[in-house]
């Protein structure tokens, strides 16, 4: 590029005369896609990129937060033209990270179209990246930041059942993790809600989903099938594309595999033919498999060719959760958001305390796959136990070895491509330098019991032994082919006695150098300036070597026609002399071969460096594993009140049991001093407990922080409590506090029902069922009835472990009729200092939880704490105390047959008759004027006597007697 003098234009400049007309119509002429339909689409124009039309107003409005950026391109620049925004190289690449990884869009950047410039009319497309495929842009996006959350992508395949249709379907699932070259399978029988499909999504953190187009009609009943599976993706926040139907056949699946698939994955299996791969036995993974590969191009890049893996994942293997569950345990950051400010606020966020991006993805991993296999949980509490009980290994390990730590996968998949450089071959090459005290200091760990000893042996020692082994003979190659003494000035070269051309070339150099120098004296000698302070002798992109002097000291060499003046910029005047020109072109030209050669030698060594990826791929994964154990210990340590190893037992073997147990995000934040609560849920005694009391108690904490708990012991965490006994659960169910999404066309009521309804199909008696409030989002009536219907239905049906918060007191009745049933309450302590003025009671949340049902509700002193204006308040005790008064009586109705209530309502009539009739008999004396009340009264209690064994007959009557 031609060198600019003054002020350098700027990119608004360079696109407002860069798009000639052309351009605009070309713009127009593309299909339509904006950030509404998921797609942002980006133009490279060398130095900066553009984006247009809609996409413009999106970024001007996401990334600048204003549109006086937008330019106008067409129509004299006013606003009838192309809306247009500029970013540098370095926000667009921001943006791009952000758009795919946290808002969920879908990309394409287009380059000029073949012979043309940046000032291009057309342009074509050549990358496209989704959430689920970063592909295209892998190395665009993170080649400075490592990737931190695995982009997985599903296809998902929906076969019809004849025996029970819309009952339960049969699913087929293939999945694909292109960061670590990883292909997976699954197949398994489904409900019409799509359950296992849901929490199979959540144990893979799946980014995106391709599923079959349905037909233009949408009436048939694999368009319903559809719909709803694209409910459950929306729910989980997944990216959804549709693909045509036609690519979920398995015509010529099993050769892309085998393309695929590493060599001695199919090697015992090669003989049989590659039909005889397991996977290949399911009935509808294999169409799945052949969509993904598809919709990926995995066989179009040769350099996947046997690299990839594959496997069948089971989903009994792990602790099913589903969205909802998510969300009530804050396990991670909700889909869409760029990450909670307060780190703490999740638990991924809590527990994050990873040295290195393997172990930050890992951890994510463990989080959405709980085991529940008591062996694996077992050994990961033991490992952890190592290292809370030895701190100064544990800290020596985070800060002096796993900070230094590289991305081994990603390194190895550069390896792999061919696009490694020689700084990867030096991270690499400095990871193998930290082996052997890595090593050593694993083996000097003081473990008293032997189990723990043979534990670290096989889980790690023996492991890293291998490796360091396997590494020697690279630390040596590296050595002998590597300029060590140019790293500490951040330069990576070839040694230049490795190759005798190298060597004769670096001595060519060397010796122009001096003669740069010679002359650079000589020059000053002559010109009579001072070395280096006055005449400088640089490296200009431009010229090459030449002189510079200020423009000032530039008139000594105005007379002088031995020097050549080369042009003049703000710094001063280049010039040159005849023998520098010479040195200067030599040097040059010396530069090139020596680069042209050195490149030759740098792709031999990554080309001998790239044959270690599988040891390094394996090296990372011990990494990994033992920097989210090291997190666990430093989080089990270091949290306000030291975590305890709890006592898992196998599922169905015992209650769950928690003393002082505490919520693990809650306790850590500021100036919250955290009340911690007993939990005890025995098996037939008290697995299904209703929790009562006032908003803002406690009650949602309490009930969350159990399954937070069993989801930490699941994991190989210690928990927030000062001793646990738990059982495995098969899942962790949850219904709480469900938003609207009428843009949707689901309500509140309707999303409450939804999961609700998943609940009861997908729970076990080895479950755990969390409901926050139910039937809220319909009348008061039909809410009750509902909730009732539920509770009853879990307690005596599932019999599965379930904590339930209602504020509806009539439900704690259920205790009386299931005997496993238990009634709990958040105390709430009120204060009358005058009894006559019941709404000025003051309410104090104590956060503690005791057995027994809650004896009033609280909500008029809640909005009162809130600041309600005292009118209103006044105005909702009163509404509410005559609800009350009316509820009573129908209540009281409601205990009592129809043939009581009409009986006693015969005899009521029959005493009122005999009392009106009295008057004509002569009993009740009375003048023209007025009838006197006490004859009145006295009469009528003569009518009660004569009516009272009667009436003492009839309870309704009585009771309502008594009531005036």
């Amino acid at each position: 590029m031609a060198l600019m003098y003054g002020k350098e234009k700027d990119a608004d400049h360079e696109i407002e005369h860069a798009s000639d007309p052309g351009f605009v119509s070309f713009f127009h002429s593309l299909p339509k896609k904006s950030p509404e339909t998921g797609t942002v689409r980006l133009f490279d124009r060398t130095d900066f990129y553009s984006v247009h039309g809609p996409d413009a107003h999106y970024v001007a409005s996401h990334v600048f937060r204003t549109n006086s950026v937008l330019k106008f391109l067409g129509a004299g620049g006013k606003a009838a033209g192309l809306p247009s925004v500029t970013l540098s190289l370095t926000l667009a690449h921001t943006f791009l990270r952000e758009a795919l990884t946290s808002k969920q869009l879908r990309v394409e950047i287009w380059v000029p179209a073949p012979g043309q410039s940046r000032k291009a009319s057309k342009f074509v497309l050549q990358k496209e990246a989704s959430p689920g495929n970063l592909q295209a842009v892998e190395e665009l996006l993170f080649a400075n930041s490592d990737v931190l959350a695995a982009p997985i992508v599903m296809a998902i395949k929906i076969a019809s059942s004849s025996a029970d249709k819309a009952k339960t379907k049969t699913i087929g699932v293939a999945f694909a993790d292109t960061s670590i070259r990883q292909l997976g399978v699954a197949d398994f029988a489904d409900n019409d809600l799509f359950s296992n499909t849901e929490s199979l999504i959540i144990q893979l953190a799946v980014k995106e989903a391709v599923i079959p187009t349905g037909t233009a009609s949408g009436v048939t009943d694999r368009d319903v099938d559809l719909n709803k599976l694209k409910a459950v993706l929306e729910r989980c926040g997944v990216v959804v594309t549709e693909r045509k139907p036609s690519d979920f056949t398995v015509k010529h699946v099993e050769d892309d595999v085998m393309k695929l698939v590493t060599p001695d994955e199919t090697s015992s299996e090669a003989e049989a033919g590659p039909s005889r791969l397991p996977q290949f036995t399911l009935p509808n993974a294999p169409s799945a498999l052949s969509a993904l590969i598809s919709y990926l191009s995995l066989t179009a890049d040769i350099s996947n060719h046997g690299a990839y893996t594959i496997r069948t994942h089971d989903l009994s293997q792990y602790m099913r959760l589903d969205a909802s569950a998510l969300r009530a345990l804050n396990l991670i950051d909700a889909p869409g958001s760029a990450g909670s400010i307060n780190k703490n606020a999740t638990l991924l966020g809590l527990l994050n305390k990873c040295k290195t991006a393997q172990g930050t993805r890992l951890l994510g991993t463990w989080l959405k796959q709980p085991l529940v296999n008591l062996h694996g949980i077992q050994m990961r509490q033991n490992l952890v136990e190592i290292f809370v009980d030895d701190g100064a290994a544990r800290r020596t390990l985070q800060d002096d070895y796993l900070k230094l730590m590289p991305d081994m996968h990603r390194l190895s998949k550069r390896f792999k491509k061919s696009i490694a450089s020689l700084e990867d071959v030096v991270r690499v090459y400095q990871v193998v330098l930290k082996l052997p005290g890595f090593l050593e200091l694993l083996e000097g760990l003081e473990v008293q019991q032997e189990e723990y000893k043979s534990l670290l042996e096989d889980q790690y020692i023996c492991q890293l032994r291998e490796y360091n082994g396997n590494l020697a003979k690279y630390a040596e190659m590296v050595e002998q082919t590597l300029d060590l003494d140019e790293l500490d000035r951040h330069n990576y070269a070839i040694k230049p006695d490795y190759d005798p051309r190298l060597q004769k070339l670096a001595g060519k150099l060397l010796e122009t150098r001096d003669g740069l120098d010679r002359e650079h004296r000589a020059t000053s000698r002559d010109l009579d300036l001072e070395l280096d302070k006055k005449l400088h002798l640089e490296n200009s992109q431009s010229y090459g070597y030449c002189f510079r002097l200020t423009k000032n000291d530039a008139k000594v060499i105005n007379r002088n026609k031995k020097y050549i003046e080369l042009g003049t910029v703000k710094s001063g005047v280049y010039f040159t002399t005849k023998t520098l020109k010479e040195l200067a072109s030599d040097y040059q030209e010396t530069t090139d071969e020596y680069s042209r050669m050195q490149s030759g030698l740098v792709k031999e060594v990554v080309s001998i460096a790239s044959t270690y990826a599988p040891v390094l791929e394996s090296l990372d994964h011990v990494i990994a594993h033992l920097d989210v154990i090291l997190s666990f210990a430093h989080v089990s340590v270091n949290a306000p009140e030291s975590y305890v190893k709890p006592t898992v037992l196998e599922r169905g073997t015992s209650g769950l049991i928690l003393k002082e147990a505490r919520h693990p995000c809650l306790e850590v934040q500021d100036d919250i001093s955290f009340i911690p609560n007993d939990v005890e849920m025995v098996k037939n005694e008290g697995e299904f407990q209703i929790i009562t009391g006032p908003n803002m108690g406690g009650k949602s904490t309490y009930i969350r922080q159990v399954g937070v708990i069993a989801l930490m012991a699941q994991i190989g965490c210690f928990v927030p409590c000062s001793e646990a006994t738990l059982p495995i659960f098969d899942s962790v169910l949850c219904r709480v506090g469900a938003g609207d999404s009428q843009l949707k066309g689901v309500s509140t009521f309707m999303a409450e029902m939804l999961e609700t309804a998943s609940i009861l199909r997908s729970a076990t008696k080895d479950s755990l069922i969390i409901i926050d409030e139910l039937g809220r989002g319909t009348s008061t009536y039909d809410g009750f009835g509902l909730a009732w219907a539920i509770s009853e239905h879990i307690a005596s049906q599932i019999r599965a472990f379930c904590l339930f918060a209602t504020h509806f007191h009539e439900l704690t009745a259920l205790d009386q009729e299931i005997p496993h049933v238990k009634n709990l309450h958040v105390v709430a302590h009120v204060s009358q200092e005058d009894q006559s003025a019941p709404q000025d009671r003051d309410i104090t949340l104590l956060y503690k939880v005791q057995p027994g049902v809650s004896d009033q509700s609280f909500g008029i002193h809640v909005a009162k704490l809130a600041n309600f204006p005292e009118n209103v308040v006044k105005l909702a005790k009163r509404r509410a105390d005559e609800l009350e008064d009316f509820s009573t009586a129908t209540d009281m109705e409601q205990n009592y047959s129809n043939e009581t209530i009409e009986e006693g309502m015969q005899i009521m009539e029959e005493l009122l008759k005999k009392w009106a009739n009295s008057e004509d008999d002569g009993d009740i004396v009375m003048d023209d004027l007025e009838i006197s009340s006490d004859a009145q009264i006295e009469e009528l209690r003569r009518c009660v006597e004569t009516f009272k064994s009667r009436i003492e007959n009839n309870p309704w009557l009585q009771s309502t007697i008594s009531s005036l």
